[in-house]
């Protein structure tokens, strides 16, 4: 039996930052959740999981707020994947609990993406989670990095920060 071998990304570290713009949005997109029992464990209380693919539902829902949708990444032959993550989990958030998971993009530095999120809930300022993830652009038919992003999206992103 002959293993295919993936393709393998470079590390971040090699990714040029010299045009690194920051502070991209101030304002911080709202998504709404609620805890179903699908999201938990026996106990009631969210699995770990979850929250993160909250916050992937988030950034997606906030990129097509922008104006990128991402349908239109997978025509360009563009993938988002996340290449670093930090999370910091403050409290439980138990099963019928409703939730506001807050993102936004916080710089862009060549083909890298950085967001924060905040999860809270959704009467009070009371944080469940709060993290950041960095995305890199890469090609999906070479499953390489790319040199930069594609003109339709960085063109959408350029506007934000103007």
């Amino acid at each position: 039996m002959s293993e295919q071998q993936q393709p393998q990304l470079s590390p971040t570290t090699a990714i040029a930052t010299d045009d690194a713009l920051r502070a991209t949005t101030e304002v911080w997109f709202e998504y709404a959740v609620r805890a179903q029992p699908h999201h938990t464990d026996y106990g009631g209380v969210v699995w770990h999981g979850s929250y993160l693919t909250w916050m992937e539902e988030a950034r997606v829902e906030c990129l097509r707020s922008m104006g990128i949708d991402f349908a239109d990444l997978v025509r360009l032959g563009c993938d988002l994947p996340v290449v670093e993550m930090s999370i910091r989990y403050h409290r439980a958030m138990r099963l019928g609990e409703a939730a506001v998971v807050k993102t936004r993009m916080t710089e862009i530095a060549g083909v890298r993406i950085n967001w924060d999120y905040k999860i809270q809930m959704l009467q009070e300022e009371e944080l469940y989670l709060t993290g950041r993830v960095t995305l890199v652009a890469i090609d999906r038919e070479k499953g390489k990095i790319m040199r930069q992003l594609p003109p339709a999206v960085k063109d959408v992103l350029m506007r934000l920060i103007k």
